[in-house]
């Protein structure tokens, strides 16, 4: 049996939303999963190709044996032929990207209906549920935690909502930027984001004029700016000159929400490249023998 699963990339935090807020994008990541009775093999084209493994170890195999286990699905070998559009270690969700394509190749292999079970796996192996649901649900995602179960609802961006992202050459890692957030924050700047998300969510469905303040941020972006200090520099001219624009994820890239998708003229955009991506307002499709399946 063989199938094919394409799977969207996704922006997290959307400023002040840290860990909470996700948005799927018009880019993919395209993996075919057939089942063989010999050794894994993976072939990969496309972003990373030469960077990633291609046995066992592939981040698509470990998600995809972890939830074909919980599914009680046996797998001997299987082979995957895959194809990255979505870049590395930029803040773009490419590692939960990956894990979602693994946890639907499971499903799709065991013929079974993706189902909140499928994000639980997802989130449990990414270590969170903002990006996984993104890439899991498409549009606009709200995710939280109670105790050790994770849960995301799906929103619907309106449809102004155009997303240009800005991709510098260098890389970021969750681990890294994750380790320059403070303990503690002052009580001030926690009452600020709690309002500023609520805001984003009000604007990024139904006000889409307010999304400046709405995406301002006081609880991540300036801890880790040693990180990625070119990467707010673009963020703050880019807010100066009226632009809604936060860090994507754990960075380096920079997302913004212009209200006609175009950057204004005369903002130096070098060691970015630019690119336009619209909303992906669907999640991850399996296809398999002719159908469509989510």
């Amino acid at each position: 049996m063989s199938l094919l699963v394409r799977v969207p990339a996704s922006t997290a935090n959307l400023g002040p939303g840290f860990d909470a807020l996700g948005m799927a994008l018009g880019l993919y990541d395209t993996v075919e999963v057939a089942v063989t009775g010999g050794a894994t093999k993976v072939e990969v084209t496309g972003e990373g190709a030469d960077a990633v493994p291609t046995d066992e170890s592939h981040l698509v195999v470990r998600a995809l044996r972890t939830a074909a286990d919980a599914l009680g699905l046996e797998l001997p070998g299987v082979a995957l032929s895959c194809h990255n559009e979505i870049p590395h270690a930029r803040g773009l969700g490419s590692s939960a990207a990956a894990v979602v394509a693994g946890v639907a190749a499971a499903y799709g292999l065991a013929g079974k209906a993706l189902d909140d079970d499928a994000l639980q796996l997802a989130a449990e192996f990414e270590g969170h549920a903002d990006n996984a649901a993104a890439s899991l649900y498409g549009g606009l995602v709200l995710a939280w935690s109670e105790g050790p179960r994770y849960r995301a609802v799906r929103l619907e961006p309106h449809p102004a909502v155009t997303p240009v992202v800005l991709v510098p050459d260098v890389r970021s890692a969750t681990s890294v930027t994750r380790g320059l957030l403070p303990d503690n924050i002052p009580h001030k700047d926690a009452a600020f984001v709690a309002g500023r998300c609520a805001l984003a969510v009000h604007a990024l469905t139904t006000r889409p004029d307010l999304l400046l303040p709405a995406t301002e941020d006081r609880l991540h972006q300036d801890y880790r700016e040693r990180a990625w200090p070119d990467t707010m520099r673009m963020v703050r001219e880019l807010r100066a000159n009226g632009v809604p624009a936060t860090v994507s994820g754990a960075g380096p890239t920079v997302l913004t929400l212009p209200p006609d998708g175009a950057l204004p003229a005369g903002v130096d955009t070098a060691g970015f490249t630019v690119r336009v991506l619209p909303v992906a307002r669907t999640g991850v499709i399996i296809e398999a023998n002719g159908t469509n399946s989510r």
